[in-house]
């Protein structure tokens, strides 16, 4: 009860805000999505008000890296990865929410511009020398396999305005989720083009044996692996003495 009082003061505040000036005004209800043991997935109220009249579209960016993209071909009646591309700087989450569907709120320009919709991220292949239909296929299946893991939303989410300034979405992060700091870029738009924007930083972290194991995997890959070397093998030579005895 105490969590959504707070919230709504702070939408109370914000709602007064844009008289001071300000064309948008936004934050969201935590800064931080803990990973810890037992982590289901988490959602996190973004909310807001605006001055005037106008729409909203909140799009959410993970952290970037490189990807790469295999494709499997049968060769003598057994499916083996033939073929694979590398895309650089994809976001490793990636959603969209908007007040009406986008088309009615941009232009094409402005949502290619703003990379607003998955068909609008510059999603770069390493070699720029294949062939523009091949590039575009490895991009399509980048794009559905992220879908699929839930990394990227298959669809516009809703952002609800309340009273015509105040505004809310839910954004949902999957258990599967990356961490790294992640891009919330909120946009006002007027006449099919942007005319204000707000970006705010949100921080997704591992907390607590979580957090150690992920540390030793990525900042001491060797002994992590000599680690999980000795675990297997303490294992297994656990289970032996087990089934020697049953």
């Amino acid at each position: 009860m105490k969590r959504f009082v707070h919230v709504a003061a702070m939408v109370g505040a914000l709602a007064a805000a844009p008289a001071a000036g300000e064309e948008l005004v936004v934050d969201l209800s935590g800064s931080v999505v803990a990973i810890t043991t037992g982590f289901v997935g988490s959602d996190l109220l973004l909310f807001g008000a605006t001055e005037g009249a106008g729409d909203i579209v909140v799009v959410v960016r993970g952290t970037q890296g490189d990807e790469r993209v295999r494709r499997k071909g049968k060769v003598a009646g057994i499916w083996i990865n033939r073929d694979e591309m590398i895309f650089n700087g994809v976001p490793g989450f990636y959603s969209v929410a908007a007040s009406r569907p986008l088309d009615d709120i941009l232009i094409a320009a402005e949502q290619f511009d703003n990379q607003i919709g998955g068909a609008n991220l510059r999603l770069e292949a390493r070699d720029p020398a294949r062939p523009r239909v091949e590039v575009e296929a490895f991009r399509e299946a980048l794009i559905r396999n992220k879908q699929s893991r839930g990394l990227y939303g298959s669809k516009v989410g809703k952002v609800h305005f309340i009273e015509n300034r105040l505004f809310r979405t839910s954004i949902h992060f999957p258990a599967n989720v990356p961490v790294g700091t992640y891009v919330v870029d909120t946009y006002l738009a007027q006449g099919g083009r942007v005319t204000g924007n707000k970006t705010t930083l949100l921080e997704v972290r591992k907390f607590g044996f979580e957090a150690r194991v992920y540390d030793l995997a990525h900042r001491h890959s060797l002994a992590y692996g000599l680690l999980a070397i000795l675990i297997a093998v303490v294992a297994g030579w656990f289970a032996g003495i087990v089934a020697r005895e049953r």
